[in-house]
């Protein structure tokens, strides 16, 4: 009774967990089936993952480093001047020729009208020119039908030198037989040089008629030249006009393609420098992505191959593309700082290069809706 009564009384509350849930000690633990049903899916669906995710790697190419590109022209002035008028705001669309901003042309209209004034001179020089040329032709022929009037009296002076020698002849022998008297010789001699007198005189004067005529005719083609001159002078002139007139139009600044404006960074009264850019127009009539792939990503892609683009701005919808070119060079090569491998410290990076990636879907209504810039991903099907 005393043994009894010393042993310890263990209370319910304090058996063994295998006990007090009626599981003899010494029993193995039953795992939870749903904790081995939820590891083999795991397992089986990384599985699955992994697979695809390495099939998939075989036969496509992909990469979220890629933008959409669109053509950006300037809008430049040719000319220099003050800003007259603003024809367009912020994000417009403009169509190819629309006016974009009007200069203060009128600086340009003064130096216009100069030098129409300068090409009407140069033509009233021509038509000088071709006058006097005209007259001195005029004068060659006078000259020509002067020397011919002399050479005529020439040889009627002959004829008379011929007439007054023979007189002189007979003269000359009746004067030894007092045939006749002194008077009548000496008159017949006095004929005789006078008429050589007179032959000497029209030879001279036909020298100086033929050199007058030389005179003529090289003033003829002096003023025949200064024809040339003149109207080379004219061409020179139209030119500057045609020049200020170029130079006028340009005044007036228009697009160049359809687009939408940028920012407008000008205001009216502002002077602009010739070649100044002012702001932009994107074309938004084509536009493309490009992409920056890896270099160990470029092994297996060609030209043509299949592309399906995904915008970040709509990330459920495939647009329809198509491998178009490759970049001659990598981007790091037109950076402004390119890197070069000379120096020493050596570090291996990995070079990303471009890809030109053209849209194949025109009829796509959200194509429209693509904006220079916008982040894209795309995924090149290598077969």
């Amino acid at each position: 009774m005393e043994s009894n009564e010393n042993e310890k009384v263990t209370p319910p509350d304090s058996l063994p967990a295998e006990e007090a849930n009626g599981k003899p000690n010494g029993e193995p633990k039953k795992r939870s089936k749903v904790f081995i049903i939820i590891l083999i899916i795991i397992v089986i669906g990384g599985g699955w993952f992994g697979v695809s995710k390495y099939h998939h790697a075989q036969h496509h190419e992909e990469t979220d480093d890629a933008q959409i590109e669109a053509d950006i022209s300037p809008v430049i002035p040719r000319v220099s001047g003050y800003v007259k008028e603003i024809k367009v705001k912020d994000n417009q669309k403009v169509h190819s020729g629309d006016t974009l901003i009007v200069l203060d042309d009128r600086d340009f209209k003064l130096k216009l009208e100069q030098a129409e004034a300068a090409l009407a001179t140069a033509k009233s020089s021509v038509n000088a020119a071709q006058a006097n040329t005209h007259a001195a032709r005029s004068g060659i022929a006078t000259s020509q039908a002067g020397v011919q009037t002399i050479d005529a009296q020439i040889e009627a002076a002959k004829v008379n030198v011929w007439r007054a020698t023979q007189d002189y002849n007979r003269y000359a022998n009746l004067i030894t037989d007092h045939s006749i008297t002194q008077q009548q010789y000496e008159q017949a001699l006095a004929a005789k040089e006078t008429a050589e007198k007179q032959l000497q005189i029209l030879e001279q004067q036909k020298k100086q008629a033929s050199t007058q005529t030389g005179v003529v005719a090289s003033q003829s083609n002096a003023t025949a030249q200064s024809i040339d001159v003149a109207e080379s002078v004219v061409k020179q002139k139209q030119v500057e006009v045609d020049d200020a007139k170029l130079n006028l139009s340009y005044t007036v600044i228009t697009a160049a393609q359809d687009g939408r404006v940028s920012k407008v960074n000008v205001e009216p009264g502002q002077f602009l420098q010739a070649g100044q850019t002012t702001f932009s127009i994107v074309h938004d009539n084509d536009v493309w992505v490009v992409a920056n792939f890896k270099e160990t990503q470029y092994k297996k892609m060609k030209i043509g191959q299949e592309v399906i683009v995904n915008a970040d701005a709509f990330p459920k919808h495939d647009f329809q593309a198509t491998l178009s070119s490759f970049s001659p060079a990598t981007g790091a090569k037109f950076s402004l700082l390119p890197p070069d491998n000379a120096t020493g410290n050596f570090v291996k990076v990995v070079q990303r290069l471009p890809v030109k990636i053209e849209f194949t879907n025109p009829n796509d209504s959200l194509l429209s809706r693509l904006r220079a810039g916008m982040n894209v991903s795309v995924d090149v099907h290598l077969n």
